[in-house]
């Protein structure tokens, strides 16, 4: 009789290659970055106007000037014009809003964002709604967010957007389904809490919006088929919250010190991936699952911005 030996990762993750599967959203993001890039070559040939993404950054956020570059890069893959303007900490209120103020009535600049978190002194609130909504690719404004909750058309959230994109391309079933998301910012997850119990597809979910009031939320979650973590606490969500067989989402980034890492630090989800994977029938990896999908929902929402404008 022969043995060999196993090793204990193999052990410990068997259940992957039986069960799990990866919502990949990095490679997801490449394919519809890829099919923007090709209306745009269209367009080109036909003479029309090429999108035009720009970006307003305030200080040295290390998140910020990350998101902010791959941001930018993103625009270059899918052949977009794309304006990056730069302000200290220090800037004022007015300044940022008489620039956001230039940016709605130029005529070469199809949709904008102004990168959050803004400094203290910034209401954010006041300049998100000196946004042009038909400007606003972000999605944020309150015009886009009703818009949204109506089923018209407008441009909804990056993050909540790609988060339906990547269950539509997967081919994923929500109808019926019953789908705890775990979070109610104005953002993730109010929106998505909307999206997805919507008469749409995908959507048709029994939605629970769950949040730091929320009483036995572990004994919430192991009744859903579907799980969206999105409150910004590392490692929060737990094999012991999870069903066998449910789908998880992580939207979670936080930044947390690793001295392995050249940079010094990582980046960790909201799920605590190697002990709730096993568990899943799908889970979104962090990075490369719902991070590069908000920035391909932010390309979408370029494109889509001149179609609304019929350029």
């Amino acid at each position: 009789m022969a043995f060999f030996f196993i090793p204990d990762y193999l052990t410990i993750f068997a259940p992957k290659s039986e069960r799990m599967e990866l919502l990949d959203g990095k490679e997801t993001a490449r394919i519809i970055k890829a099919e923007i890039a090709q209306q745009v070559k269209a367009r080109k040939a036909e003479g029309k106007k090429i999108p035009h993404l720009a970006a307003i950054l305030v200080g040295t956020d290390g998140g910020s000037m990350t998101y902010i570059a791959n941001k930018l890069k993103s625009c270059e893959e899918c052949g977009f014009e794309s304006t990056l303007m730069r302000y200290d900490d220090s800037v004022s209120e007015e300044v940022l809003l008489n620039k956001v103020k230039q940016l709605n009535e130029d005529k070469s600049i199809d949709g904008f964002i102004v990168q959050l978190p803004l400094p203290a002194h910034i209401d954010e609130m006041k300049v998100t709604l000196a946004i042009d909504p038909q400007k606003d690719v972000d999605g944020f404004h309150p015009m886009n967010l009703g818009k949204m909750a109506l089923n018209l058309p407008g441009f909804v959230s990056a993050t909540p957007s790609g988060i339906i994109e990547l269950i539509r391309r997967n081919n994923l079933e929500t109808a019926g389904k019953k789908c705890v998301i775990i979070g109610r910012s104005n953002i993730v997850g109010m929106p998505l809490s909307i999206m997805l119990s919507q008469n749409t597809e995908p959507g048709n979910c029994t939605v629970t919006l769950a949040h730091s009031q929320t009483v036995n939320l572990k004994e919430i979650c192991l009744t859903a088929d579907i799980i969206i973590a999105a409150l910004g606490q590392p490692n929060f969500v737990t094999a012991d919250m999870v069903k066998d067989g449910a789908v998880i989402i992580d939207v979670g980034t936080t930044r947390v010190q690793d001295s392995t890492k050249v940079s010094g630090w990582k980046l960790v989800g909201d799920v605590k991936f190697d002990e709730v994977a096993p568990k899943c029938s799908y889970i979104s990896p962090v990075p490369g699952g719902v991070g590069p999908m908000t920035i391909a929902s932010l390309m979408m929402n370029t494109l889509k911005a001149m179609d609304l404008k019929g350029k």
